[in-house]
């Protein structure tokens, strides 16, 4: 499959990349306290004084595919040719994909005060973000003829693209204001790598199976970054050309119940393109020649791109981070009388800022001496439902952790990447689809080392007590209650 058709098909019908979004909560993991602000990363006199990764990426990464194009696209990128007999021509069938990935290069954390309650550190990760949808004629667009065969249609192509990807250095800050009341922030820095946004709002296209030729139309509007003049190396790594900041705020409190109660603001932020930016709106039409030719995929895919950049225009812009309000309850039962298994349990609800997302989520972890075993369950406003299972092993000072969201997903596209072999018939079965296609899949590592952190009654040394920052303006409003702890 040719590399431009592949970054096309996926991306016309709309991919959403960002983190690995619940498993973690309430881990106090490493990516725990960078993800969730006002999560502590260290327990005195149990931990040692700095947390890092030592540079081995936590990488997570889901996607899923919702629609009648399923069997069509895992039949093309695993047996080179696309099954379209689930598709609904004429119908105005839409097919959605969201995509999901995280890369954390760098981070580190260290408890920054002998009083107990601060805790600072600095990331850097690489984000992306993605969406849209797309129609069932726009996934047979590239099988030629073969569901194509009136001589026209109109408005089945009127589709939506958007991707985003960016770097993110970030600084995080903790404290316990109180003993039931703990406070987080990460402020970051964003330098912007690849953008585009494409709404069609009106299309058609006129068939010739004679001269095996078709003409499409499109009008809507484009907008792209542009790395024109840029050396290679200046395209991927961080730089001031697309700036941007977000920032993300976190509270925790429990209450007389042992409740533990979360609210995050996450990722609240934009990244303001260059002026070398391209921006369009296009109104065009291109005859593709050798409609059901064997290389007509990259001909339809670079057509496509041709449309949705005509008329183009230098012009900066500004676009969102794909921020998330996310609030969660916690607490923790121990199953025996001499507290070897502990059971955790944490439900939470994320909505999605800026665009209409809302998932509720149940995480079950059960925690036997350093092994946890978790199965985590969500359902989001799409309709879909996702169970996973998550393994961690947390030391003192170090911890590992592996696992899926979409657990059941994941092994049957495994298992479809596996065992499939190419039909030589392409034949064109209608083909039993789930709900949905899906993958997820994270893991992680961090360690901690240095001085073991010693509580004020057991310190070698004696601490002054004072609070920082946001403790002193907390202590100002709220009186000056719980300053030693």
């Amino acid at each position: 499959m040719k590399k431009g058709l592949l970054v096309w098909c996926f991306f016309l019908i709309g991919v959403k990349v960002f983190g690995q979004q619940f498993a973690q909560y309430n881990t106090g993991s490493l990516y725990d306290s960078f993800e969730n602000p006002a999560q502590r990363a260290f327990i005195p006199d149990t931990t040692k004084q700095f947390a890092f990764n030592f540079f081995i990426p936590n990488f997570n990464a889901n996607m899923f595919v919702a629609g009648n194009g399923q069997a069509a696209l895992k039949t093309r990128a695993f047996e080179s040719y696309y099954n379209t007999a689930n598709l609904q021509i004429g119908n105005g069938a839409y097919n959605r994909i969201n995509m999901n990935l995280n890369s954390y290069f760098i981070m580190f954390k260290l408890f920054a005060s002998e009083s107990g309650d601060q805790e600072v550190g600095f990331a850097f990760n690489t984000k992306a973000e993605v969406r849209g949808i797309a129609t069932d004629e726009s996934i047979a667009l590239f099988n030629g003829f073969r569901r194509l065969n009136n001589t026209s249609y109109a408005n089945v192509f009127n589709d939506q693209l958007f991707y985003q990807a960016y770097h993110q250095i970030s600084f995080t800050y903790r404290e316990q204001l109180t003993k039931k009341f703990a406070f987080g922030v990460k402020l970051s820095a964003l330098s912007g790598i690849a953008y585009r946004k494409a709404n069609i709002y009106q299309s058609s296209i006129s068939l010739d199976q004679a001269n095996d030729a078709a003409t499409i139309s499109l009008q809507g509007t484009s907008y792209a970054n542009s790395t024109d003049g840029q050396p290679d190396i200046q395209k991927i790594l961080p730089t001031f050309r697309n700036p941007g900041a977000a920032i993300s705020v976190g509270t925790s409190y429990l209450d007389e119940s042992g409740y533990k109660w979360q609210l995050n603001i996450k990722d609240l932020g934009f990244i303001s393109w260059s002026k070398q930016s391209l921006v369009s709106n296009f109104s065009s039409s291109k005859t593709i020649n050798g409609f059901s030719s064997s290389d007509r995929e990259k001909t339809i895919s670079h057509s496509l791109d041709s449309l949705t950049t005509g008329s183009q225009v230098k012009k900066g812009f500004t676009s969102p981070t794909n921020g998330l309000l996310e609030l969660s309850i916690n607490k923790s039962y121990w199953l025996d009388g001499n507290e070897n298994f502990k059971f955790s349990p944490t439900i939470l609800g994320s909505k999605e800022i800026f665009y209409p997302g809302l998932t509720v989520a149940l995480l079950a972890p059960i925690q036997h001496n350093n092994k946890i075993y978790s199965v985590m369950a969500n359902y989001n406003d799409l309709k879909l439902f996702n169970l996973g299972l998550q393994y961690m092993i947390k030391n003192d000072n170090s911890e590992f952790f592996i696992g899926s969201e979409r657990i059941v997903q994941t092994g049957k596209l495994f298992r479809d990447a596996i065992h499939s072999v190419t039909d030589p018939g392409q034949t064109q079965v209608v083909v039993n689809q789930g709900r949905f296609t899906g993958m997820d899949f994270y893991i992680g590592v961090s360690f901690k080392f240095g001085a073991l952190i010693e509580r004020q009654l057991n310190s070698s040394s004696v601490p002054d007590g004072d609070k920082g920052f946001v403790g002193k303006i907390w202590d100002s409003i709220f009186g000056k209650k719980d300053k030693n702890y």
